[in-house]
């Protein structure tokens, strides 16, 4: 009989499935914005603009703000950077230098960097079938996403954009983990996307307004996907992610969010894209995967 799971820890793996869930649904707001013309770096910067600002509204309705300690800011100063400046902008040009589907490969190995990030940094304990469950895992991930193209316009650099958004989304877990025994979950994600609306405003002025258009970019029609992506999948789906990462530890929280790519396939196969039998397999074993990655025997 397997051992039972304690309830906090239920709710972090119903709360880290919900944020995966959200993070699925946001190619959908995405591809609505990118339909309507609407620039990656002005949405990008909006949506983290906001996500921080509702977060500080929420914080400060219920007198929860905490300042910075000094000993802390460099930490928060780099949180911002990993992610979500260095993350987004890399995985952008990434995935425009490759394709969708070496960017997913490249983005699902991320459980790989952060056991060793979380053995190195924070003395996890991780098991041969917690490792075995992570292989498994990036199999069916491979399975689920293998469908599309791998042409791409410039291969090599993208490869390396891609490989230093795995980096910095390890960096970001491994900071955030470090910071969550002093500060709310809501705290830290609120400093993350306050910081790093700072970091991204560059690239808003430099790319997010061409082509500006007041009737578009003040338009129902962007500003619902833009709240979605913000509130939902930024400041809900981030903070939930953060109690994750204080729980589970940063090696095993990783796991769940590779496991994006397999929701998102669900997901566009429920609004009406066909799936092959590859694809199940692969949702079948990275499922199973998941489940033996999270696995801890009871200390004897």
């Amino acid at each position: 009989m397997s051992p039972k799971v304690q309830p906090s820890k239920l709710l972090i793996y119903i709360s880290s499935s919900f944020a995966i869930l959200l993070w699925g649904m946001s190619y959908i707001w995405t591809d609505k914005l990118l339909a309507l013309g609407i620039p990656v770096f002005y949405f990008v910067f909006v949506r983290i603009l906001i996500a921080g600002v509702v977060l500080f509204l929420l914080n400060a309705a219920y007198g929860r703000i905490k300042r910075i300690q000094k000993q802390d800011l460099k930490k928060f100063l780099l949180l911002a950077l990993f992610e979500p400046f260095i993350y987004f902008v890399c995985e952008t040009y990434g995935v425009e230098l490759t394709s969708p589907t070496i960017s997913a490969m490249i983005i699902a190995t991320i459980p790989i960097f952060s056991i060793a990030a979380g053995r190195i940094f924070f003395k996890e304990r991780i098991t041969g079938l917690n490792i075995a469950g992570v292989v498994l895992s990036l199999m069916g991930i491979i399975m689920v996403i293998m469908k599309g193209t791998i042409a791409g316009k410039d291969l090599m650099w993208g490869i390396i954009l891609l490989l230093i958004a795995v980096i910095a989304e390890v960096g970001h877990a491994s900071i955030t983990k470090s910071l969550s025994g002093n500060y709310s979950s809501q705290i830290i994600v609120m400093y993350q996307f306050l910081i790093g609306s700072v970091y991204l405003l560059p690239l808003f002025v430099w790319k997010g307004l061409d082509g500006f258009n007041a009737q578009v970019y003040f338009s129902a029609d962007v500003w619902y996907p833009l709240i979605c992506l913000a509130i939902l999948c930024s400041s809900l789906a981030f903070s939930l992610w953060v109690s994750t990462i204080k729980t589970l530890g940063v090696a095993k929280s990783s796991i769940f969010s590779a496991l994006i790519p397999v929701v998102t396939a669900l997901i566009a196969w429920l609004l009406g894209t066909e799936m092959t039998a590859l694809q199940w397999g692969g949702i079948a074993i990275s499922t199973i995967g998941v489940i033996l990655s999270q696995y801890s025997p009871k200390k004897s």
